[in-house]
């Protein structure tokens, strides 16, 4: 068995898409997945299964739709590629404060999201591309940054940001899961 962290895009953010994590966890266990647990009310998933990553994220996706009437885009990382992640994220030897660290998690490279945008103009926020993740320094807040909105307003990046505490916080539920 396999763990893996689903990461569900817009769910339960400004009151919309509303999915009760008992859903979540119910569509989950549904599908066969075991060691299901949520973290938060904001579509973190944790589970253990024989199935691929790409399969889960389809599959979740298919079964929210259904369920819940309401497609999410869904983002999958083994825990593997999750410890990855935290290993490598860039701002953590530059020292910035972990407060001010997001990820976004796209399905596919992530170098291209940061193509057409000019990065240096948004300082001193700043983006990095590393695999299928954008490591983000946002020291003004998430709430008043300009720069993950205009990665999906101007390049179409299809992803799910989320804060570094609860970065490490699922993947150390991974670990737990993992024994």
């Amino acid at each position: 068995m396999t763990v893996l962290v689903a990461l569900l895009r817009g769910i339960n953010v400004g009151g919309r898409n509303r999915v009760a994590m008992a859903d979540l966890r119910d569509t989950a266990t549904d599908l066969c997945y075991t060691e299901v647990s949520t973290y938060i009310q904001s579509g973190n998933l944790v589970l253990s299964t024989d199935r691929g990553a790409a399969a889960v994220a389809r599959e979740l996706g298919a079964a929210l739709a259904t369920r819940v009437s309401t497609d999410v885009a869904v983002v999958v990382r083994t825990r593997r590629q999750l410890e990855q992640v935290v290993a490598r994220n860039p701002y953590l030897g530059r020292g910035e404060d972990p407060a001010h660290l997001h990820v976004l998690f796209v399905a596919g490279a992530a170098a291209p999201a940061l193509a057409p945008l000019d990065v240096p103009s948004y300082a001193p926020e700043d983006a990095i591309a590393i695999g299928s993740e954008l490591f983000l320094l946002l020291p003004g807040g998430v709430g008043r940054s300009k720069l993950p909105t205009d990665l999906g307003r101007q390049t179409g990046v299809v992803g799910t940001m989320r804060s570094w505490r609860t970065v490490t916080k699922l993947l150390a539920l991974a670990e737990r899961a993992q024994g």
